[in-house]
This record gives C-alpha cells, structure tokens and sequence, in this order.
C-alpha cells in the first residue's frame, strides 16, 4: 500500500533545554537555525534561554523557539522524507505550529516564519497585559458541548478542540479554576498548561489586526501542498485565505479533532510530528488507531526516525 505522509506541527507545551541537540548535528538543520539568529528574536543568547525554565516557558521566547526547532527538523529531513514517501499528503500545525506548517506547505519563507513567530508572541502577549492574569487549561471526561457550556458560565472559552470529551479552555485564570472546581464534582479531570495567556480565545482579540497587518506585508503564496486550517479543520485554498485564517486563530477556537478526522479523509496512512514533545502523535493514534503515529521526540537520531519510516513504506 503506497504511504501517505502526515506533517503535524506542535504548539506550546514540549520544549526542553535539548530541544536543539539532535538538530544541530545535521548540517542543513545547523545552517538554518544560524541564519534564524534565534539570539537577536530572543534578545538573550540562546543558551541562556534553553537552560532557564522561565524563559524557555515564556510566551515571547517559546513561540520562535518552536517553530525553528520544527522548521530546521524540516529542513534536515525533507529530501530523505520525500525520497521515501513522496511530497507530503498532509500539513497541518497546531497553534503556533501553523506556522511552521504554512512554511513547509510552501505559503511562505521558512526563515522569515520564525521571525513572525516572535513577532506573533509580542502581539499576544501585548494582548495580554491590557486583561486579568490569564492562561490555559485542559478538561477532559465530559461531552465538548456540556463543557463549553460550563466555561461560558465561568467566562472562560474552548481554545482547542481535541476531542469528543476533551478540551483546551482558556480565559482568565480565576475563570479557570473556578470552571475546574465546579466540573470536579461531575467527574471532569483539568490541568493547567504552562502557557501564560488564553490563546485562540476573544482575549487575543487585540492581537488580530496587527497580526494581519504583518501577514499582508509578507510574500504570501497558495500552498503547494494540502495544508489545513485549524480554525476550520478544512483545506487552506490560497494566499489571500491563509492571511485571515492565520489571524483569525488567535482569538477563535482551534478545531483540531476536524483535523485530524481530515487526516483520516485524506487517506493518511503515517504521520509524523516533528515535535517537540509527541502530543499531537499521541492523540492521532487515539482517534484513528489505523494510522502509523510517530514524533521525532521519539527518536534518538534523525537516521532511526528515516529508518522508522523506510519499514512503513516496505
């Protein structure tokens, strides 16, 4: 059976002072994070960043972090992962990982994406000093429709979908635990995340028209590729919709379970997560058992995930 590859880009929630190890050992992934000059987005030496979980956690350092990490991951493995399973079926990013998939569906420069990642992370978190302390959480154990329900009593909101029982929900914090405590008693496990605002909810909506204004001074293309949007769980058609549908997901709820039930559509056979972390792969797995999920997290080298994915193509 001939593969169809998935590309899944993570968000905020994995990174890990040795994020950058295994990367810095390939020699395109090490010449593209030099030209990303992650310490001058930083404004700190990068290893300084890595080695400090404040900072590493950090809205502004954790967003162009990420998605360099992911684009030099790209960088290092295309020709190899093409030569193995041809052109990706499927790219989608969840969060700041759209990103990183609109680069590598080809909508625009890898290089200039981690740039707009710090610029993206200085406009959310811009957004957030102007309301409450705020951030995110995850519910899981009730139906997505009862659970929205109960946050927009509490003024809280579905960030992320994930799920038929498990959500994202962001808002302020006081909102937050209060949604917590009162969906306890009903059986509904949460969690606070370590990210320090309410992303893809009405909080970021300060945020959106800058953001939009740095998308249309970009060169923006179609995609070369099928990339979905996470705000509709559909296919992005061009460049003109993949600058509204970026900006709209920082303050609109992200459909990832959409997403991934696209994959399935789409016939994916194998995907893969380019990490860090392996969320995304895990909850793939979950959801449509079929589907071979892996992370790069979960390798030692790059050469033990291409020898991971030369097995699925026999």
């Amino acid at each position: 059976m001939t593969m169809r590859l998935a590309i899944l880009c993570p968000g905020q929630g994995g990174q890990h002072a040795g994020m950058f190890d295994m990367l810095r050992e390939h020699a395109q992934a090490a010449a593209f994070l030099a030209r990303c000059d992650l310490d001058g987005l930083l404004h700190a030496p990068l290893a300084q960043v890595l080695s400090d979980p404040a900072r590493l956690f950090a809205n502004t350092c954790a967003q162009p972090l990420i998605v360099a990490a992911q684009l030099a991951a790209w960088q290092a493995l295309r020709e190899e992962l093409v030569a193995i399973t041809g052109a990706p079926a499927v790219v989608a990013g969840y969060s700041v990982g759209e990103l990183s998939a609109h680069a590598i569906a080809g909508v625009f420069d890898a290089g200039a994406a981690v740039a707009l990642a710090a610029r993206r992370a200085a406009l959310m978190s811009a957004a957030a000093a102007a309301a409450p302390a705020q951030g995110l959480m995850s519910f899981g154990g009730m139906a997505v429709e009862a659970l929205q329900a109960s946050l927009q009593a509490q003024a809280a909101h579905a960030a992320i979908v994930t799920g038929t029982d498990t959500l994202i929900a962001g808002g302020p914090n006081a909102a937050l635990q209060a949604a917590a405590v009162e969906l306890a008693g009903q059986g509904v496990r949460s969690a606070a995340l370590p990210v320090g605002l309410a992303s893809h909810t009405p909080l970021m909506q300060e945020a959106v028209g800058p953001f939009l204004a740095e998308l249309e001074a970009m060169a923006v293309h179609a995609p070369a590729m099928s990339l979905l949007a996470g705000v509709t769980g559909q296919g992005v058609a061009d460049a003109g919709q993949a600058r509204q549908l970026l900006a709209r997901q920082l303050s609109e709820t992200i459909q990832w379970s959409a997403c991934m039930d696209a994959c399935a559509e789409r016939g994916v056979t194998v995907a893969l997560e380019l990490g860090p972390g392996s969320a995304l792969s895990r909850m793939l797995r979950e959801r449509h058992g079929h589907i071979q999920c892996r992370s790069l997290a979960d390798f030692r080298s790059l050469t033990g995930l291409l020898s991971w994915l030369r097995r699925q193509a026999d």
